[in-house]
């Protein structure tokens, strides 16, 4: 980010001697004497965010490549687009989740004596009681997984969806502060707590009453860089906005299928368009075992290979590790990420459905979409904000969305699968006539095991067979729960181009005679 700042500020020195026009109209861009209209001309492409890869898009086939042995039939292969994105490199670990859980703490404290929203604490502490078993002593795992500095490197877990989603938005805005303060934007300031917390949303709609330490036109950005009383104009000065360039997207979790995509890594066993061989695993082959001939026959992943043995003979342990593993343990695939199969399942943001894909559309499919808004002052049109600094939303309605064709309501998660029209029968007809519009298709516990706020989750844990560790296997929980064997870990969208032109987002082939994958 500060090398593209360097770039940026070195490019509008020599644009301050020759003004950019539009092409359009004629207009100068970033000329205060002609309105003002700011275009970053200068932009080279969206910088890799710390511990992600770059995950170049495709098409591929989404879905069941391996036998159905559950007979489920809920993954029927089929043809998608994946738009390029970014992933984290391995799963959240201990020591990131703590070192949120430590932030949290800090700012809104972890009882009343000593902060404000004490439940924003606990709501987001991991269930560290997923290790117990009836039958098993794991109180050690209970006790010391999740902060002692010796599981540190290793994967979070006992995190539910609702948790994980909270993380990203946490990792969203301390991100940007970050990249604010290191470009001289906002001041350094850990004494901030409750509303005044810095909240990206809030500060890009001109919400944020932090610590601002100067603005755009101390840097000579945009309109500033050609009329030096702009400076002193009061009107000129303004906030880092979008159109800067400066600051993330949203971190979240990666849909099911970017993360499948990812877990397969085509990219690795391809010429030109034409994929060299079937894959099963996110590796080479059908077997999970390493292929060179330095480390002939080492087991490739962290997972259960028979009934009992978790990790192999003494002196020889096979995958060296009989539960989790630190997360750089094993090889990554060709896109750079660790532990696509093994070492713990994985969180997805899709709502799970049986027939997910009799719906999927072509590009990007996803279920799970719930519309909303910023709710506005009616009198002032100003977004409101909430004790904890965060914007309130609200759905949106279908009189806002009157005139639109490709969506009406706020909630489109039973769309074509839950939802009334889908589902209309004669048996939905009451005997008084009337029309039974509640959706009774996906209650939980009454008429199926899956509800609204069930959530898939992808890849094959410590404790699972090799058959879990197939990309195209899915599987669901409710978004509240959580188990000693689902993590998770963020992605976010590209912007702009499909491919990368950055040094760092070029692959290198994976090297299997190196643990390290470097």
């Amino acid at each position: 980010m500060n090398n593209n700042f360097i770039l940026l500020l070195v490019a509008l020195t020599f644009i301050g001697c020759k003004t950019e026009k539009s092409k359009l109209t004629g207009w100068n861009y970033n000329d205060p004497k002609h309105g003002g209209f700011e275009v970053n001309s200068n932009f080279i492409e969206q910088q890799t965010p710390s511990g992600m890869k770059f995950v170049e898009g495709g098409t591929f086939t989404m879905g069941r490549v391996e036998q159905d042995v559950r007979y489920d039939w809920n993954n029927i292969p089929k043809t998608v687009t994946v738009s390029s994105f970014y992933m984290d490199e391995t799963e959240v670990r201990n020591v990131d989740y703590v070192e949120y859980l430590f932030w949290i703490e800090r700012i809104y404290g972890s009882n009343y004596d000593n902060g404000s929203y004490p439940e924003i604490y606990w709501k987001a502490l991991p269930d560290t009681n997923v290790w117990r078993d009836k039958l098993s002593f794991n109180e050690p795992y209970v006790d010391h997984y999740l902060r002692h500095p010796a599981y540190q490197n290793y994967p979070v877990v006992g995190v539910s969806w609702e948790q994980a989603v909270d993380f990203c938005a946490w990792r969203t805005d301390r991100v940007n502060e970050r990249i604010l303060i290191d470009n001289g934007y906002l001041w350094d300031d850990p004494e901030q707590v409750d509303e005044d917390v810095f909240n990206t949303d809030a500060y890009l709609k001109g919400q944020y009453e932090g610590n601002t330490r100067r603005s755009l036109s101390n840097l000579k950005l945009g309109v500033h860089a050609y009329d030096k009383k702009a400076g002193r104009d009061k009107s000129a000065i303004r906030t880092v906005q979008e159109i800067d360039g400066i600051l993330m997207p949203k971190f979240r979790l990666p849909t099911e299928a970017e993360w499948e995509y990812a877990a397969l890594s085509l990219v690795g066993n391809s010429d030109e368009e034409t994929i060299d061989q079937r894959r099963l695993y996110p590796w080479d082959g059908d077997g999970v075992r390493n292929p060179s001939s330095k480390n002939k026959g080492e087991i490739v992943a962290n997972f259960k290979r028979g009934r009992g043995d978790n990790m192999g003979v003494a002196g020889k342990l096979n995958d060296n590790g009989d539960l989790t593993a630190p997360v750089h343990t094993y090889w990554p695939n060709d896109f750079g990420l660790y532990n696509m199969g093994g070492n713990v399942s994985e969180w997805v943001m899709d709502v799970y459905r049986p027939l997910s894909d009799q719906n999927a559309v072509d590009n990007n499919p996803f279920r799970g979409n719930v519309y909303e808004t910023y709710e506005r002052d009616e009198e002032q049109f100003l977004v409101e904000k909430d004790s904890l600094g965060n914007l309130i939303k609200r759905k949106v309605t279908v009189e806002d969305n009157i005139d639109r064709r490709n969506y009406s309501q706020s909630d489109n998660i039973n769309f074509k699968d839950g939802d009334f029209d889908s589902r209309l029968s004669t048996s939905d007809w009451l005997n008084d006539g009337t029309s039974n519009t509640t959706n009774e298709l996906y209650e939980l516990d009454k008429t199926s095991l899956v509800s609204d706020q069930t959530r898939v989750y992808k890849g094959g844990s410590w404790n699972d067979r090799a058959y879990w560790m197939v990309p195209g296997t899915r599987r669901f929980l409710d978004q509240k729960q959580s188990t000693k064997t689902i993590g998770f870990r963020c992605a976010m969208d590209r912007l702009g181009t499909p491919s990368s032109n950055l040094k760092e987002n070029q692959r290198n082939p994976v090297d299997w005679d190196s643990k390290s994958g470097k």
